[in-house]
């Protein structure tokens, strides 16, 4: 059995956090805020298709609405790599604490793994100024 290396990446947002995880359960408004998506989403039965520009077309499938706050999605590539994403979405005094668990997968090198992580970490300072900026 095996476990990769991981990295949470989090941000805060001054925001109700019934409304964020509202915001970022739906997967219409990802392409708001995620920018590895591309042009945007669309749906085809419970999966959802991005462009998701350099690395082509994907697959995504993202868990069901719930009162949790969690926003977990799975991506099938192109290549058919599986890889699942796990998002929360957790109260934080009046606002929102958004989290992204980053693996490190063994088909990445180092310099993979960091632009990884400062993709997320750019999409998660989007979602904080598109919900602080309002709606």
């Amino acid at each position: 059995m095996t476990t990769f290396p991981a990295r949470i990446l989090h941000v805060g947002i001054d925001r109700e956090w019934r409304a964020v995880a509202d915001f970022v359960m739906d997967p219409a408004n990802m392409p708001r805020w995620a920018a590895g998506l591309g042009s945007g989403l669309t749906r085809d039965g419970d999966d959802w298709i991005a462009d998701g520009g350099p690395i082509g077309q994907v697959r995504v499938r993202f868990t069901p609405p719930n009162d949790l706050g969690v926003a977990d999605h799975v991506v099938t590539m192109e290549s058919g790599l599986i890889v699942h994403n796990a998002l929360r979405v957790t109260p934080n005094g009046d606002g929102a604490e958004v989290a992204f668990v980053l693996l490190h997968r063994p088909d990445m090198d180092a310099a993979a793994f960091e632009a990884d992580a400062a993709h997320v970490e750019s999409d998660l300072a989007t979602l904080k100024a598109v919900l602080e900026g309002g709606l």
